[in-house]
């Protein structure tokens, strides 16, 4: 009976823990660049109880000896999900966006030191306070995105509106009046070879774990691609959340913990008559 009791309040918790995710993609339908997570589901620990009888039953019998007892089941992976999302052109010159899946822009470290990346590429032109003549280029957030050098991407203050350009290839252009490029920056982008390690740190960021505890070096899970032709101008990519599919996904959630509720109450409900049978 107790048994019951584990099984079905376990897989509650578990069932909860979808349909926060599926609430997280659904917040961030119109993020650009966000990139849904899916909960896949696995068998908790199984036990075999023997209560094989005696006698003349067991001549015949074909069941198997024993009853294998589960314990619930639990979330076995949350994985970020890396396809392409539509790009929507929006003609203003810091909005960028990224053409290829698994490539990140990167934004100035967290207070830990660890490298942020994100592939929202709606950008800003913030004041540099100790040089009138400098911009930076920043994120939604006030965060500094970096250049090839890891630096913050500055952009002369001086540069007329419309004689600013960034092509497919990250390369910050300043344009002179008789119309000749000056490549006054480079955009940092990056290859991310195993984002499934990627944690969420907020604010459509991501960041690695610790990975020396991961027995990891940073070119085991990404390459440095400034320079590489992944970038569409005068765009943004919207997220690859597909409502739909996360309301299915999100009624299903609802169904299997109703289900759980029922059996914990049915459960309840026989141990109340036991109880007053004695």
């Amino acid at each position: 009976m107790n048994q019951a009791v584990f099984n079905s309040s376990v897989t509650m918790g578990q069932a909860q823990h979808k349909m926060d995710t599926v609430s997280d993609n659904m917040a961030n339908l119109d993020t650009h660049g966000y990139k849904r997570r899916d909960t896949s589901f696995a068998d908790l620990m199984f036990q075999q109880v023997n209560n094989q009888r005696v006698g003349p039953y067991e001549e015949g019998r074909e069941t198997p000896e024993g009853i294998r007892r589960g314990s619930g089941a639990g979330v076995a992976q949350t994985a970020i999900r890396m396809e392409q999302g539509a790009l929507q052109e929006t003609g203003r010159t810091w909005d960028l966006a990224l053409t290829e899946p698994d490539y990140f822009f990167e934004v100035a470290a967290g207070d830990d030191g660890s490298r942020r990346f994100t592939r929202d590429g709606a950008f800003y032109l913030s004041p540099d306070p100790a040089n009138e003549g400098v911009n930076f280029l920043v994120d939604g957030n006030g965060e500094n995105v970096l250049n090839a050098d890891g630096e913050p991407v500055e952009v002369p203050a001086t540069a007329e509106d419309g004689m600013m350009q960034v092509n497919a290839f990250g390369e910050v252009l300043q344009l002179g009046p008789d119309g000749e490029e000056t490549v006054v920056e480079q955009l940092n982008t990056v290859n991310i070879t195993r984002p499934q390690l990627l944690e969420s740190t907020g604010e459509n960021l991501l960041q690695f774990p610790d990975l020396a505890e991961l027995e990891l070096d940073e070119a085991d899970v990404l390459e440095e691609t400034a320079g590489a032709e992944v970038i569409q101008p005068e765009a943004l990519e919207q997220s690859n959340v597909d409502m739909g599919q996360q309301m299915s996904d999100m009624i299903a959630a609802q169904r299997h913990y109703q289900l759980n509720a029922s059996a914990l109450n049915m459960t309840d409900q026989m141990r109340s008559m036991i109880a007053n049978l004695r």
